[in-house]
């Protein structure tokens, strides 16, 4: 009997629970000290410029009341007994419960993410189709050292110019911003999602176009495709009927492995276009020493990570069985 067979039904899943609860709770712990001794003061985001006429003992009292001049274990273990019950505090800069705050932006981080994702799975393939129907060819060698010379450029350089050619110069779309805080509606919300949108596309698509063409160029190289070609198909007709079939589950484990680093790719872009979404407000937080917002976000996008990562290796294990364990994500080389 192997291992797998001995083990009690549920145990897997139970696992993954008490993995996914340790590692929030040392990401709390880690993001909630690393705020407290950063330099800056809360009482700033909390009161604005008119903490600089408010006297010391204002300034105690104002601490006292947000529960700050207590020892920063305390502060956590507070912070912690709170957020069990569902309390996660009140943001300093918009005086409001942090759940609110964040869920008038979460639709923008969901929307620029989600779109971006699928746009870089439907048209990245095609690249990659593309490119290796035209192997060495002009189009091939310009694709593939554009795709490099992109792929070696920070994402938030990329945003500037994005925002220095289509809105600075060309002034086709709104160099920042998403639309007023938790009122936009979704069409209101179009144009400024345009530039960082394709700022996260182009940033990406060259990567999983790259290892597309990588595939279907292997796969051209198989017995298979010599006894099509000796049948009379032509090379085009093989390689994107019966190569596209064969490749695409491991290009699909690629995309939903590599889910995460573009929600952090995402992320930064939203920063640089000031697009109100998790990413930005994380930024922001921590600028403004928002604890409560910047604590919740990190735990909310660690939640998200990790469980796009459980969701990937499990589908990964459906779609190639047996390499629970062996993740090929982001980069590996089996990968490309």
């Amino acid at each position: 009997m192997n291992r797998k067979e001995k083990r009690f039904p549920g145990t897997g899943a139970a696992f993954k629970l008490l993995e996914l609860a340790v590692t929030l709770l040392l990401l709390s712990i880690m993001v909630f000290f690393m705020a407290r001794i950063a330099p800056g003061d809360p009482l700033l985001s909390y009161h604005g410029s008119a903490v600089e006429r408010m006297s010391t003992s204002e300034k105690e009292e104002s601490m006292e009341r947000l529960g700050l001049n207590a020892p920063m274990t305390v502060q956590y273990q507070k912070w912690v007994k709170k957020a069990m019950q569902g309390d996660f505090g009140i943001s300093y800069k918009y005086k409001l419960p942090v759940t609110e705050v964040i869920g008038k932006v979460a639709l923008n981080s969901i929307l620029l993410g989600g779109t971006g994702y699928v746009l870089v799975f439907f048209l990245a393939l095609p690249l990659g189709a593309f490119c290796a129907l035209r192997e060495g060819k002009f189009a091939d060698r310009v694709i593939t050292r554009a795709g490099v010379v992109a792929g070696s450029i920070p994402v938030f350089l990329i945003s500037l110019l994005m925002i220095l050619l289509f809105s600075v110069m060309l002034g086709l779309f709104p160099a920042s911003g998403s639309g007023p805080l938790g009122e936009a509606s979704l069409g209101s919300r179009i144009p400024y999602l345009v530039l960082p949108v394709s700022t996260l596309l182009l940033s990406h698509i060259w990567y999983f176009g790259y290892v597309a063409r990588n595939l279907y160029l292997e796969e051209a190289e198989k017995d298979y495709m010599l006894l099509h070609r000796i049948k009379g198909l032509s090379r085009r007709r093989i390689l994107l009927r019966h190569g596209t079939r064969n490749i695409f589950p491991a290009y699909l484990t690629l995309m939903i492995n590599s889910a995460p680093h573009l929600l952090g790719g995402s992320y930064i872009i939203e920063a640089v276009f000031g697009f109100k979404g998790l990413g930005s407000l994380a930024f922001e937080s921590a600028k403004y020493h928002d604890y409560n917002l910047l604590m919740l976000i990190a735990l909310l996008t660690g939640t998200a990570v990790i469980a796009l990562n459980m969701a990937g290796e499990e589908l990964c294990g459906l779609i190639h069985p047996g390499m629970s364990g062996r993740r090929r994500g982001y980069g590996s080389k089996r990968a490309v």
